[in-house]
């Protein structure tokens, strides 16, 4: 039973760090977001999208999401999670963002991220979206 309650301890607290870092990312605060990542910490995109897709080290999200924020006429995307599941080290969260661009399209897309959370840090994230949505509302 111990470790029936250790592990719903622990995915409560993997839970709770990716809601926080979900509210962090909502306020465009590039350098508070990064604090919840681990240092080798990666991030990954689904599709093809040039500038955004593929996996990107630390350092490069950082560089991605700066750019991105300056799209946007408050410098951030609002996320806001609709459904959980945690189970060890993985925290699945289906969300949906809005945000209202400079170019005067409204960006508000769903997404199903997978969070890898050890020792009180994002170590991954893997980012399924509607990648045309993005492409239409930033590239288009």
């Amino acid at each position: 039973m111990d470790n029936v309650a250790s592990a719903g301890n622990l995915e409560a607290a993997n839970k709770k760090l990716v809601a926080e870092f979900m509210e962090v990312f909502s306020t465009g605060d590039v350098e508070a977001i990064m604090g919840y990542l681990a240092p080798t910490a990666t991030w990954w995109v689904a599709g093809t999208i040039e500038g955004i897709s593929g996996t990107k080290n630390k350092e490069e999200f950082r560089a991605m999401l700066s750019g991105l924020s300056t799209e946007t006429k408050t410098g951030a995307i609002r996320l806001t999670p609709l459904a959980w599941t945690a189970e060890g080290d993985r925290v699945a969260v289906e969300t949906e963002s809005y945000s209202e661009m400079k170019n005067g399209r409204i960006y508000n897309n769903l997404y199903h991220f997978v969070f890898e959370v050890r020792d009180g840090q994002i170590q991954s994230v893997k980012e399924f979206l509607d990648t045309e949505h993005t492409r239409a509302v930033f590239l288009g």
